[in-house]
């Protein structure tokens, strides 16, 4: 009788053992994002460590820029609260394996869409927030027009991007020479240009924008017209976890379709009195796409009454409302010159 007792003893602990360890496993590789961000009360947003206009923290940790507003769409889709969005400083060497760790829920980071960046991380980039291109700054006492020009200087990159890249392959096709300035930190890329290690400096052109506010003397330094590359920066997710991937795309396209039909967070209480069948269906007053996607029927008045569409985002933080005063250029919508679209939703 003991030796039965004792038997079923070990047993039960075995299967409690088992099922401790099958959890830990499933709460590790459960790609169910959405359930646990819920359960958690907040979302978890990878962003850059401070980068003016696309996010950065002022000297009581308060997040502004681009990149934070669009985290806070997400919050708010979710939880009609923007300030559920918390905000994780990430370098550009570790913000991919952070992603894949399950450190933080998505990657608002200024990052470019890629093949290899798919592939070799196993994640996914739902659809692009803003198009840009690798280019150059340099001191106006260089006086140089195009990059061109630039044959024989010293470029300071930083490691882990794709500007190292883009920068080889434009010199190499068009039969320039250069020396290449590696830093592993935009900190000390920004500082070595600054005290003089390298004469020119390439990054993503809003990147140009933003880091020329931090030099020394910003208005000794010019950044070049020409766009040797494209960038399409945008949110990234996990692979194989399809609801999140799905509510992380479609805030990006309700906030863009939200300006195209001129919907904003001015008169959003306007928009839903409106019959017009395109803004009904943006609005939540006709359909059931909010339930589909796993969310309330108002999930995007949430987004535009906590956030505003996509051009209040960019004109605040990097528009014409913002130090940085960048062009809205290819990010203007694609009615108005640009090629910023979103599918429509029905």
């Amino acid at each position: 009788m003991m030796r039965t007792f004792r038997g079923g003893l070990l047993i039960g602990l075995a299967v409690a053992v088992l099922v401790a360890v099958l959890a830990i496993v499933y709460e590790f590789y459960d790609t169910r994002t959405l359930k646990r961000t819920v359960r958690r009360g907040e979302v978890l947003c990878g962003v850059n460590k401070g980068l003016p206009g696309f996010s950065i923290p002022d000297d009581k940790g308060n997040w502004t820029g681009f990149d934070v507003d669009f985290c806070r769409a997400v919050a708010a889709a979710i939880f009609n609260d923007p300030s559920k969005a918390k905000f994780v400083p990430l370098d550009a060497s570790e913000r991919f394996k952070e992603l894949q760790s399950r450190k933080v829920d998505i990657l608002s980071r200024n990052s470019t869409w890629s093949m290899a960046r798919e592939l070799d991380y196993d994640l996914y980039f739902p659809a692009v927030a803003y198009y840009d291109g690798a280019g150059f700054m340099l001191p106006r006492s260089r006086n140089k027009e195009t990059a061109l020009d630039l044959t024989g200087s010293k470029v300071c990159v930083q490691t882990g991007t794709t500007t190292a890249l883009n920068v080889a392959d434009y010199f190499r096709a068009n039969n320039m020479k250069y020396e290449e300035v590696k830093f592993d930190k935009l900190d000390d890329v920004v500082k070595g240009y600054d005290t003089g290690k390298c004469d020119t400096l390439s990054a993503d052109v809003s990147q140009l924008y933003a880091l020329r506010l931090n030099l020394s003397k910003p208005g000794d330094h010019m950044i070049l017209p020409d766009m040797i590359s494209k960038e399409p920066l945008a949110p990234v997710v996990r692979q194989r976890d399809d609801d999140w991937m799905m509510i992380v795309k479609w805030t990006l396209y309700a906030m863009i379709n939200a300006e195209e039909l001129g919907v904003s967070s001015e008169n959003i209480d306007e928009a839903l009195k409106s019959k017009k069948p395109e803004v009904m269906r943006l609005v939540g007053t006709e359909g059931n796409y909010g339930e589909q996607l796993g969310l309330t029927k108002d999930w995007v008045v949430r987004i535009i009454r906590n956030v505003g569409n996509y051009g209040e985002m960019y004109e605040r933080n990097i528009g014409e409302k913002s130090k940085l005063k960048i062009p809205r250029g290819m990010n203007q919508l694609w009615n108005a010159g640009g090629v910023q679209y979103a599918p429509p939703m029905r």
